[in-house]
């Protein structure tokens, strides 16, 4: 009869491995943390800003490059951006304000770009972001922009025409919703979720559940604290929501477009430099004539300006006028795009430059 090898030897020098390593961990974490605050003190001197969010977007980007496992971007990511806030905060509180409440898509989208440790504050409006930022509440804000399903964020357009405020910054964040709940599918008779994500999951919604009630909240995270509450109730929400308030994922995914993308414009803070993959935001308003936006249209063909996104919005007390907000390739210190931005200036009635921006790649 053969007798099992004992593993216990092996076990427990490999257990003094991974001991080791996190005392290595901890070092250079340790040291990593002191150059920051060296570079800070630098930069403090040199009259810059203490910290660098897009040199911290590119240098994330670069080691997502360079991994090779095991562990996976997603992994990867979550540890520097907490390390990043962390190194931040330490530095200097930053105080960052989203469209809550917790777990909200717009805080998802928060934490991917400041991490979890910061001063996230929740407020209850898309306005209530723009005023923090003006009134020097926030540091920082994030609103969303555009989905790819839905298009257009109304409210944050609104808002652009009303306060217009500095993008620094962008999050593409993947939407994947969930039927969460504390019942089987079988006995949901109400589904909770906010406009847009009701709209997301339509399909989903006619085929699985056709009898259930639809009903529209101000987010999918109140969506979450209602199903948690309420016999026979589901919401559609993220994952994150479903675990802060108890509820388990009935179905999941349930999106119609499973490349369902949210672009995340991040407010206030100080203008980032030019990277060389850069876009830049407009807003312009043009007289009402014929051919104004086909003048307009043309400065781009000519400068050879490549448009990567382009809306337009109706002017408040106005009928029939529009403003346009156009995001197009490059920064607004390169030569192609100054010459253009001198002649918008010459056929518009308002032209407001937004921001100019390192581009970001859709995560989640």
């Amino acid at each position: 009869m053969t007798k099992k090898r004992k593993s216990s030897g092996s076990t427990s020098s490999v257990q003094k491995e991974i001991q080791r390593l996190d005392r290595d961990l901890l070092r250079v974490v340790s040291d990593r943390a002191r150059a920051s605050q060296k570079l800070a003190k630098l930069r403090q001197n040199n009259g810059a800003p203490l910290y660098d969010l897009t040199d911290e977007q590119l240098s994330l980007a670069e080691l997502i490059q360079q991994n090779k496992g095991p562990l996976d971007e997603r992994a990867l990511r979550s540890i520097f951006r907490e390390l990043h806030g962390a190194v931040r905060t330490m530095v200097k509180p930053v105080r960052v304000a989203y469209l809550g409440p917790r777990y909200s898509f717009s805080h998802l989208a928060a934490i991917e770009r400041f991490g979890d440790g910061l001063d996230l504050t929740p407020v209850a409006t898309i306005k209530a972001v723009f005023e923090s930022i003006h009134f020097s509440q926030a540091d920082y804000g994030i609103v969303p922009i555009e989905n790819s399903t839905d298009g257009r964020i109304a409210d944050t357009l609104d808002m652009f025409a009303r306060l217009p405020t500095r993008i620094t910054g962008e999050v593409q964040l993947a939407i994947h919703h969930h039927l969460l709940g504390k019942c089987p599918r079988g006995e949901v008779v109400e589904v909770y979720s906010k406009p847009q994500a009701l709209s997301q999951c339509r399909e989903w919604l006619a085929k699985n559940l056709p009898g259930a009630k639809q009903v529209e909240m101000t987010s999918t995270a109140v969506a979450a604290q209602i199903a948690a509450d309420k016999p026979g109730a589901a919401a559609i929400a993220s994952l994150e929501a479903g675990q802060y308030y108890g509820l388990v994922a009935i179905d999941s995914m349930i999106e119609d477009n499973k490349n369902n993308v949210t672009r995340f414009a991040v407010i206030g803070g100080q203008e980032p430099h030019r990277t060389g993959r850069d876009k830049t935001a407009l807003m312009f308003e043009i007289p009402h004539k014929p051919g104004a936006l086909a003048d307009t249209m043309n400065i781009f063909k000519r400068g050879r300006l490549n448009l990567t996104w382009i809306e337009s919005f109706p002017m408040a007390n106005s009928k029939n006028e529009y403003l346009f907000f156009v995001e197009l390739e490059g920064h607004q210190s390169d030569s192609r795009v100054k010459k253009a931005l001198h002649a918008l200036n010459r056929k518009t009635d308002r032209l407001e430059i937004l921001g100019s921006y390192a581009r970001s790649e859709a995560v989640g």
